[in-house]
């Protein structure tokens, strides 16, 4: 291990040898005991491969940039869910300011969500897209559950549109906190996405993410 890892691991929490650790190349997991600790790296000794479990269910998560506190906290809680790839969404409603600096906040992302899934002892790191149109996004993805988080009377709820579907793959789309705009709920709908709700009362879009995803991973994934 060489690097910000290998000085994080030998400088800031102190490692000797002999001391075992957890270790992942993105496939699979081994436990590691440390035999020599230097300036800039770590050696180590695989010990055994440990059991890992990676869900058959490829999740994508289209995001509206929010608050960053709020979007932080909801990318983080998305990698813990087990969530496979995450695009920022340019949302008509997303304020603008935080649009534009949201190129700016890529690597801070980048780690945040490395450690959220070191956290959840996750093998393989969720894909970060650059920020992209809600209606570019939309229509990369032809397979799978596509669903679009709606406030809409008409919108049936999440789990009974989920439990109508079998699918290896699922997209989801939660808006920002303004809300959809005409233009994207009907960009959406012709590319099929299906309306869902989460109930009658109004989630901050963080609070959709958690709610959302656990029941996707509920009623699809195999958990």
């Amino acid at each position: 291990m060489e690097g910000e890892a290998a000085h994080h691991l030998g400088r800031v929490l102190r490692a000797q040898p002999g001391q075992l650790y957890e270790l992942s190349d993105g496939e699979k997991v081994w436990l590691g005991r440390i035999d020599l600790v230097t300036r800039d790296s770590v050696e180590f000794s695989l010990v055994e491969e440990l059991a890992s479990h990676q869900s058959s269910l490829q999740t994508t998560l289209l995001l509206s940039i929010v608050k960053f506190d709020s979007f932080e906290w909801a990318l983080e809680k998305a990698t813990e869910l087990g969530v496979r790839r995450i695009v920022p969404l340019e949302a008509a409603r997303s304020e603008k300011a935080l649009v534009r600096a949201a190129v700016k906040r890529a690597e801070r992302w980048k780690k945040l969500l490395h450690e959220a899934s070191q956290q959840s002892r996750r093998v393989q790191l969720p894909i970060l897209d650059a920020p992209a149109k809600p209606a570019a996004a939309f229509s990369e993805f032809g397979d799978g559950v596509r669903i679009f988080l709606s406030e809409a009377a008409e919108a049936k709820p999440l789990q009974d549109v989920l439990r109508q579907q079998k699918a290896e793959s699922a997209v989801l789309a939660i808006g920002p906190e303004g809300g959809w705009t005409d233009a994207e709920f009907a960009a959406a709908r012709a590319l099929e996405f299906q309306d869902a709700s989460l109930g009658k009362f109004i989630l901050r879009a963080e609070t959709a993410v958690v709610a959302s995803l656990a029941v996707i991973n509920f009623v699809l994934g195999d958990y």
